[in-house]
Parts: C-alpha cells; structure tokens; sequence
C-alpha cells in the first residue's frame, strides 16, 4: 500500500497535464494557476484513467480531454467551468453507451445504461446551447417599435413568419408567372 501523499509506481500525477501541456491555460480560459491546475485536475477525472493504465495510456487520456477543451475554446473562467461540465458529461455518456454494448449486458443493463446516456446527452445539448448563449450566439429577437407608412405606401402589422417551403412556393410562382406572360 501507497503511504499518503504518495502516488503508486507508474500513477500519472493529475496536476502533470497542466504543468506538461503549455496550451493548458488556453483551454481553460483562465490565467490563474490555481483554477487552471483545479479545472485540469477535473477533465483529467472525467477521462477514464484507471490507475492500472499505463502512464502513458494516462497521458494520452488526459491530452485527449485538453484538447476537447482546446476545441471549446473558452474565452474565460465561466467558460472553462462550463467546458470542463461538456467534457465530462460527453465522456460519461459514452462511458454509459460503452456499458450498454458489452455483450454479457442483461436487457436491464442495457436498457438503464441507454437511458443515462440519453439523459446525458440531452444534458449535453443543454450546456451547448448554454455556451452559444453566454457567447452571444443564441437566437436573436428584432422587435421594431416604430413604423412610419406614408401616403401610398403599404404596411403589415403583426407577426410575420414565413417557412422556406413557402418562400420556394413564391419562387416558383415568380418563375411560372413570368413564363406565362
């Protein structure tokens, strides 16, 4: 048995990612030391690593869950909170959709292990659009408050929508209109 504060022989170390990978701090969109080693330390066990991997099975796990932050991009610390939230929650539906696929599974098995990874997905979605959001992405509302109509001009007031059905429907008209005159 290990003595405490001593990792076993062979154990990668989680902080070793943040002070081995430089690009660290750009994937956790943090200049702080402290949150950069914590949010690290967080992907790195969400990444399945069981300590009888080896280091270098270990490192290329972690590397792997860096660069799915690196592909976030976050711009920030709120950012690289919520990066680290998608990582893990992508990591733990796979890991749920790995366990559904073992072939000694019972149909219990399957069926609880496809409903958590469904529910993790669906949770996926969520944090993403959540990430649009706080970046700006999401969808934007134009309200027009003030409208001016002038003699012979014309107006509509209310909600318009239109699906690109209907728009290929006019386009079609326009082309066959104008082929009959």
């Amino acid at each position: 048995m290990a003595k405490r504060g001593k990792k076993p022989e062979g154990e990668v170390e989680k902080h070793e990612l943040a002070v081995e990978t430089p690009k660290a701090a750009k994937a956790t969109g943090t200049e702080s030391e402290e949150l950069n080693r914590h949010l690290v330390n967080q992907v790195w066990a969400s990444s399945s690593c069981p300590a009888d991997m080896t280091r270098s099975t270990q490192l290329d796990a972690g590397k792997a869950a860096l660069a799915a932050l690196e592909g976030i991009a976050p711009q920030d610390e709120l950012e690289g909170q919520l990066a680290v939230q998608m990582v893990a929650t992508h990591n733990t539906a796979m890991e749920c959709l790995r366990r559904a696929m073992l072939p000694e599974q019972s149909l219990a098995g399957l069926d609880i292990s496809l409903k958590h990874a469904a529910k993790l997905l669906a949770l996926y979605c969520r944090q993403l659009e959540t990430l649009d959001k706080h970046r700006g992405k999401g969808q934007q509302k134009v309200t027009v408050e003030h409208v001016h109509v002038h003699d012979g001009g014309q107006a509509v007031v209310g909600t318009v929508e239109t699906s690109q059905k209907t728009r290929s429907q006019k386009k079609a008209s326009a082309k066959n209109g104008s082929a009959n005159e």
